[in-house]
């Protein structure tokens, strides 16, 4: 590995930026769906290769479409007209040394399984059609994992940043409070489709917040507009007992209702998602790893969800540089925030990046040299237990989206 170059940030620490614009897609949101059941593929993938061939096989299933279904959403119940379509795509292994994998059973059993755990008005059976097509992958890539060491099967950077903001902890918290099993038993008409944006001005935050609403619980218009003003002074209350450094929040919960429009200005769904009929969904278009989506923050294209969890540094690279960024920040009372760059080269070892980048904010009486040590111990230990941290991700053990 190359040196570790380590340096002090020329921007100020997020939270004494001017501006910041953060967003969370919620369980229920098409990208997320797509990302998170490629995921599942992926671990299940995983699990099966060990079983049959005792090793992790090639492949990478991070080319996935969701297609938005066809509903007719009716206060007190509507109809699903036509049902959701996820294409499955990219590279698996099908066979090796004589034993035949069945990935594309695996496939589907792993994207029924997901939805029937995360979506409660989602019936897999009916409401989601799956259309595999898998391939096998070229020669030279489908090699690496045969090798005795695990190299990088792409050139790609992993970044990763500590902590997070108390905007990005507020929208973060906001869409797993509306997620959560306690707020569905209160307001169960909520479907998981929840979609938050947030931007803060220097100590002020709004909210804008999208939460699909399922119509078999509305007996009338009116009932949606109070339920809705009900949604928003739970989520308000939730939050504004977490402000710490920020002075207000003010929000708005589906900014497109237009009451003069009936039962056609309301966001009403027959399954809780927008998927069932507005939106399609695509790997890599949700959230980062770290759950967020921080555009005032560094962050890759790459799609994390569904690639290879011991090869694919665009996985790897990704998760690790948000942990190794966590610890950094952890380890020292004089850094104030941290950023970690990860670049690999391919055919290099996981072990040994091609570049090391840790970019630190400091306290005003502290420098770089005061730090530089711990910075590089905590970067060469998370890199000497890469093979470690690949086998959390194999299991399935880290969110990704």
């Amino acid at each position: 590995m190359k040196a570790i170059q380590i340096s002090e940030a020329t921007s100020l620490p997020m939270s004494r930026r001017p501006y910041e614009y953060v967003e969370r897609k919620g369980i229920g949101h098409p990208d997320t769906i797509c990302d998170s059941i490629m995921e599942s593929i992926a671990v299940a993938l995983a699990s099966t290769y060990m079983q049959t061939v005792g090793r992790i096989l090639h492949y990478n299933i991070d080319k996935g479409l969701l297609v938005a279904g066809r509903t007719k959403p009716e206060l007190g119940g509507g109809k699903v007209l036509e049902p959701m379509r996820i294409i499955v795509g990219d590279r698996a292994t099908r066979s090796y040394d004589g034993h035949e994998i069945a990935i594309g059973e695996i496939a589907e059993a792993s994207a029924r399984d997901w939805l029937k755990k995360h979506l409660r008005f989602v019936e897999p059976s009916e409401h989601l059609v799956v259309q595999n097509e898998l391939r096998e992958g070229s020669a030279e890539l489908t090699g690496i994992f045969s090798r005795e060491k695990m190299i990088a099967n792409d050139t790609s950077v992993g970044v990763g940043f500590a902590p997070l903001s108390e905007t990005e902890s507020l929208v973060l918290s906001a869409e797993r409070f509306l997620n959560s099993t306690n707020f569905k038993q209160d307001f169960p008409e909520t479907g998981e489709d929840v979609k938050i944006m947030g931007i803060r001005s220097g100590r002020a935050l709004q909210l804008t917040v999208a939460v699909a609403i399922v119509d078999r619980f509305l007996v009338d218009e009116a009932t949606y507009w109070h339920r809705k003003e009900a949604v928003k002074r739970s989520l308000a209350e939730n939050l504004e007992s977490k402000l710490d450094d920020l002075d207000s929040l003010q929000m708005e919960i589906n900014a497109l209702d237009d009451p003069s429009r009936g039962s056609d200005g309301m966001y009403l769904t027959v399954l809780g998602t927008s998927a069932e009929s507005a939106d399609g969904g695509q790997v890599g278009r949700g959230n980062r790893v770290n759950g967020l989506i921080s555009l005032s923050r560094p962050m890759t294209l790459e799609a994390a969800a569904g690639k290879n969890p011991v090869s694919h540094v665009g996985k790897v690279y990704n998760l690790l540089a948000h942990q190794l960024a966590e610890q950094i920040y952890q380890a020292a009372d004089a850094i104030e925030e941290v950023q970690v760059w990860l670049c690999s080269r391919i055919g290099q070892a996981l072990d040994d990046p091609w570049s090391v980048s840790v970019e630190l904010t400091l306290a005003d009486d502290a420098t770089v040299g005061d730090v530089e040590d711990v910075v590089r111990r905590v970067v060469e230990r998370g890199l000497s237990e890469v093979n470690q941290f690949t086998q959390r991700l194999t299991r399935g053990e880290l969110p990704v989206c």
